[in-house]
């Protein structure tokens, strides 16, 4: 599947600097094997304190997170 984006631009410094700090809080998050619905909410405060979304964002929590529960690498506990 082709995915084209027309109106693309490059990341600057800042939203390259957010988005290693966005993979560092997913990266603790997953450490242990589970992710509890706190740590979830810390990764949404996250791509949310900028005011923006970014596609990178989105992917990345895609790939390290959802990708994996998916998978069962990944367990997740909401009740925590």
């Amino acid at each position: 599947m082709l995915v084209e984006r027309p109106n693309h631009k490059e990341l600057t410094s800042e939203e390259l600097q957010s988005l290693q700090k966005l993979h560092t809080i997913i990266d603790r998050a997953i450490a242990d094997g589970r992710i509890t619905k706190y740590e979830m909410e810390q990764i949404d405060r996250s791509i949310y304190a900028d005011g923006k979304v970014f596609v990178e964002e989105l992917t990345m929590v895609r790939q390290l997170v959802k990708d994996k529960i998916d998978d069962g690498s990944l367990a997740y506990d909401w009740d925590n």
